[in-house]
């Protein structure tokens, strides 16, 4: 975490950067674990979909075939950056926080970095709230090495 609490988390995965980007968002649903404390709604859960353009929703999607829209696309650079909006459901109306995934080429593959920020707008919890979400983002990251190899 930094001063101003953003989350951040970062690993190096074995495949080059488009590669990285394609299974981060094309294969999301894949590994980010169904049932855990990482979804809003653990039991409907099924899997989680980014629509692949500036503007498509990050949706978790639920067993039913509705869902919940976690935020919106706001940068598409295929290999090299994603940024979306996150909100989680027990969060206030209109309220949302911004990640940013870089995807950056290093020797033997890519090192994927992740910056969760807007931390702010919750006044003096936000710090905590960062911190939180940088070890989730680690264990998430994880998983999504498991993929990527």
């Amino acid at each position: 975490m930094t001063a101003t609490g953003t989350a951040v988390a970062e690993i190096e995965v074995a495949c080059d950067p488009a590669t990285a980007f394609t299974v981060f968002t094309a294969d999301i649903g894949t590994w980010w674990k169904r049932g855990t404390h990482y979804w809003n709604d653990p039991e409907r859960g099924r899997s989680m979909r980014f629509e692949p353009q500036v503007g498509g929703r990050f949706i978790e999607v639920y067993d039913d075939g509705e869902g919940y829209e976690l935020g919106r696309v706001q940068v598409w650079e295929p290999g090299e950056r994603l940024v979306f909006g996150w909100r989680t459901a027990d969060w206030a109306p209109g309220v949302s926080t911004s990640v940013e995934v870089r995807f950056t080429p290093v020797a033997g593959g890519t090192r994927v970095t992740i910056e969760h920020s807007g931390w702010e707008q919750f006044g003096a919890g936000g710090a905590g709230s960062a911190e939180g979400y940088g070890k989730g983002w680690a264990e998430l990251l994880g998983w999504y090495a498991e993929q990527a190899r």
